[in-house]
């Protein structure tokens, strides 16, 4: 499943690569598992949503041979296509500067496949992001998402190791996958194809927590998410994946 992502980082100067652009769980290879689950075919055009530093656009244009717009909120463009072309992957990556939440500068239908790994959580809480994107993806194209999850809802009922770490933002972004199920389930312009528990989720975190080291950047984010997942031990995160088609 993870073919391409493992073949990539065996490379001392792709390692680096990754490992100076990841910012949460290794996006690409949480991406990789999720397009296994997608029938993508070459020249299909792709919306790759919250890309951060576009390790995600790297799995979806070098494996599938996809066009990308490698959309971004905290990123510049010009930071990603400088990054894209260092890969050799600029003909076929658009790096772009969006804000979901204040809706997308493209056409209705424009998309096969909108593609968001790690980012979908920040933004889609709400029961008005899902419709707000389904117009960009043409019918009988898809959304595939990853997110970090729970494995139930903690509500009022925080786990003390928790408690230090769960503050308003991670309350609000951080759901279960029945939280997810039932937020998706209200939506009539999609199928659900497909929610489940991915595995990648250990070896993504341990990637990029201890892939790190001093002087790349996001050091108070990591240092803090490696308590944070000392202290969850296992016990509490999953990532989760959601594939909806479009009707």
């Amino acid at each position: 499943m993870y073919t391409f992502t493992n073949q990539f980082i065996s490379n001392d100067k792709n390692l680096e690569f990754a490992e100076a652009t990841m910012m949460g769980p290794n996006a690409m290879r949480v991406a990789e598992e999720l397009a296994s689950h997608l029938n993508i075919k070459e020249n299909m055009r792709v919306l790759d949503l919250g890309c951060g530093c576009g390790l995600s656009t790297i799995l979806l244009t070098q494996k599938y041979g996809v066009s990308v717009f490698a959309a971004d909120l905290w990123i510049s463009p010009t930071e990603n296509y400088e990054r894209f072309q260092s890969i050799g992957i600029d003909d076929k990556a658009v790096p772009i500067s969006v804000d979901a939440t204040k809706g997308l500068p493209f056409a209705n239908g424009y998309f096969d496949l909108l593609f968001t790994v790690d980012a979908y959580h920040y933004f889609g809480d709400t029961a008005e992001m899902l419709p707000s994107l389904i117009p960009f993806v043409k019918k009988g194209g898809y959304i595939a998402v990853a997110v970090p999850g729970i494995k139930y809802e903690f509500g009022e009922n925080v786990p003390d190791e928790m408690k230090p770490f769960w503050n308003d933002e991670v309350a609000r972004t951080i759901h279960s996958l029945d939280w997810w199920k039932e937020l998706w389930s209200r939506e009539k312009g999609i199928e659900m194809i497909d929610i489940r528990e991915m595995l990648c989720c250990k070896q993504a975190w341990d990637e990029w927590l201890t892939g790190y080291h001093p002087g790349l950047p996001f050091a108070t984010v990591v240092a803090e998410s490696t308590k944070m997942m000392e202290a969850e031990n296992g016990k509490y995160y999953n990532l989760i994946q959601l594939i909806a088609k479009v009707i």
